[in-house]
């Protein structure tokens, strides 16, 4: 890691698609950011085997947050400081939050029975149909499945107030359930908020002083991130409403169009000179 002391935590769901390239100019903000000595730290609802060929395709070498703040992935030797409670999953050192699988599957399954609401687990079809039902190749799909931490499921036949139901319930026994895209996510203890404070903890630690925190996200996916960073930028398009991309208590976010030519020029110029 290269001492700097801005961060950045960009949420990337929406920058780089599941199935094809990152949007036009994003690689080249990614290698900027690597050029300035900026850690980037990729946010997302994905598993690290969704992850893991955006990862190597883009070069990214930093920490990552996955599954919706279920865990935070560590590089082989990316600190040279001990984390607390870390385990290995796969090539990363991993800072869980949430409870491991089997949790999440089992407390889909019992949070099913007691509210009488029919679901479906992905980790319960077969082949052909994780791939009708997602709509990815059967490589993307049966990746998309194989999770550390939550559970991916959708509603058979459920109405909108059973979902609310269902919803009511977990937050009882402290789950965690939140539409991703078309499906539904559970799982036990995961927190966004846990994962930004533990990265932001080992950057103080190895920087021997505060790291400069920066969200980047689009309007639908940066409003948690805004409230656990210094500053924002967030990327709107036409039909954002600039009342709602603010939240209380914070400084106003710097946005930025989405679909210009410019847009990631003026994100990576406004995080390295601090220019909100």
């Amino acid at each position: 890691m290269r001492a700097h002391t801005t961060v950045v935590f960009c949420a990337i769901d929406d920058f780089i698609p599941v199935a094809g390239k990152p949007l036009l100019g994003f690689a080249g903000f990614l290698e900027g950011l690597s050029a300035a000595g900026i850690p980037c730290i990729w946010v997302s609802t994905r598993s690290r085997q969704q992850l893991d060929f955006p990862i190597r395709r883009l070069g990214h070498a930093a920490p990552f947050i996955g599954e919706g703040g279920s865990g935070v992935f560590l590089p082989e030797d990316y600190f040279h400081l001990k984390a607390e409670k870390t385990v290995r999953l796969g090539r990363f050192t991993c800072i869980p939050v949430a409870a491991g699988q089997p949790a999440a599957s089992e407390a889909l399954e019992a949070l099913a029975e007691e509210t009488n609401v029919a679901v479906v687990p992905l980790r319960s079809l077969s082949p052909r149909e994780l791939v009708q039902n997602t709509g990815l190749s059967r490589d993307a799909a049966e990746s998309l499945r194989q999770r550390d931490f939550d559970e991916l499921f959708f509603f058979a036949g459920a109405s909108d107030e059973d979902i609310r139901r269902f919803q009511k319930q977990a937050v009882h026994r402290t789950i965690a359930v939140r539409p991703v895209d078309s499906l539904w996510s559970l799982s036990v203890g995961a927190s966004l908020t846990a994962c930004v404070r533990h990265l932001s903890k080992l950057f103080d630690r190895a920087l021997h002083a505060h790291a400069f925190s920066i969200s980047l996200a689009t309007a639908a996916l940066g409003h948690d991130l805004q409230q656990l960073c210094d500053r924002s930028i967030v990327m709107t398009n036409r039909h954002d409403d600039p009342a709602k991309l603010g939240t209380p208590n914070r400084p106003a976010p710097k946005t930025l169009p989405l679909f210009t030519g410019d847009s990631w020029e003026l994100a990576l110029e406004s995080i390295r000179s601090r220019q909100f």
